[in-house]
């Protein structure tokens, strides 16, 4: 599955066939994603946003400084290390999440937006696929992407984009030109 956000610099937040857990990843990198540092946007500064988020979702919201904690907790858990300090990401937060009995076995579930994608990230991490998650390290961009290649080993949210810049960047850098271009 992949999501795009045509007219955006990121074409698609993950890559591959992630069908077994798809709506757990889509969830979690929708939340993480609620900061966009290239559009300035963020959606949990305002708790109207924050609501219309979790609406648009079918979720319940939770109040806004647990949304705050946990996608500042979350983002930090993946590498990023720009999270915002007024969101103390070591604070403890209270999340509800509870086990469920399905024909299929034990599952997490929860009541609230927050706790849905706690319980998301906790299926993900169960099934192996946490370190999957991860944060493109270019300075204006911060996306949070899930890493479906077989090795591990993409680094850019989109390539075509975030990543051609950094190797223009190196380029030029290497070759004497203007490096501080974008």
């Amino acid at each position: 599955m992949v999501v795009t956000h045509p007219g955006r610099n990121h074409h698609s937040t993950y890559t591959g066939d992630v069908a077994a857990h798809s709506g757990d990843v889509e969830l979690v990198i929708e939340f993480l994603n609620t900061f966009d540092l290239e559009e300035g946007t963020d959606v949990l500064l305002t708790r109207h946003e924050w609501h219309a988020w979790a609406h648009d979702r079918h979720l319940t919201p939770d109040p806004l400084p647990e949304a705050m904690r946990l996608r500042a907790g979350l983002r930090a858990a993946i590498g990023d290390d720009t999270v915002h300090i007024e969101e103390r990401p070591g604070e403890q937060s209270a999340v509800p999440v509870g086990i469920v009995l399905t024909e299929h076995g034990p599952d997490l579930t929860a009541s609230t937006a927050a706790g849905a994608v706690f319980a998301a990230a906790a299926r993900i991490a169960i099934r192996g696929d946490w370190r999957r998650f991860k944060i493109c390290p270019a300075h204006t961009c911060r996306w949070a992407f899930f890493d479906n290649s077989r090795n591990r080993s993409r680094t850019w949210c989109s390539m075509a984009v975030c990543g051609n810049r950094e190797k223009a960047r190196a380029f030029r850098k290497r070759s004497g030109g203007d490096a501080t271009r974008p």
